[in-house]
């Protein structure tokens, strides 16, 4: 039953770090597999699954909430807007596969929900960005 629980709480983790709050999904992989107590690949599998949901959230914030990127309480201030729409402009959907980086990753797909990307695009090049990132960390800590 503990696997369980670390697994979900892998899951969670990798939610809320691929959410605008704060996260470290990277630690709490590392520390599963330090402790041995699941399989590397069914924490990357998790981790990866969790942390694409919360791109998905992130995604429909920009889808739902565009007509108001003015607003105070708008996720991105007016020149971190600015930034990842002149990014997405220039990479497209390609910059999706950068989803993965610390501090652009996050509202780039919150840019790929405003600029109406549709899900069945963002999905497969955001997995795919971020299972990458969990692999690597998954294959430093099995050399440890």
């Amino acid at each position: 039953m503990s696997t369980f629980w670390e697994l979900a709480g892998m899951f969670v983790s990798a939610f809320t770090s691929a959410t605008l709050l704060p996260g470290s999904s990277e630690a709490v992989l590392a520390g599963i597999i330090a402790l041995g107590t699941a399989s590397a690949t069914s924490a990357v599998i998790v981790a990866t699954l969790g942390n694409t949901f919360g791109s998905v959230v992130n995604w429909a914030i920009g889808l739902f909430a565009a007509r108001f990127r003015h607003h105070r309480r708008f996720p991105l201030t007016p020149e971190q807007y600015a930034r990842y729409a002149a990014i997405y402009a220039k990479w497209g959907v390609w910059s999706l596969l950068l989803s993965w980086t610390p501090v652009i990753g996050d509202p780039l797909t919150v840019i790929a929900g405003v600029m109406r990307t549709p899900l069945w695009i963002v999905v497969p090049l955001v997995m795919l960005a971020k299972g990458a990132r969990y692999v690597a960390v998954a294959g430093v800590m099995l050399m440890l």
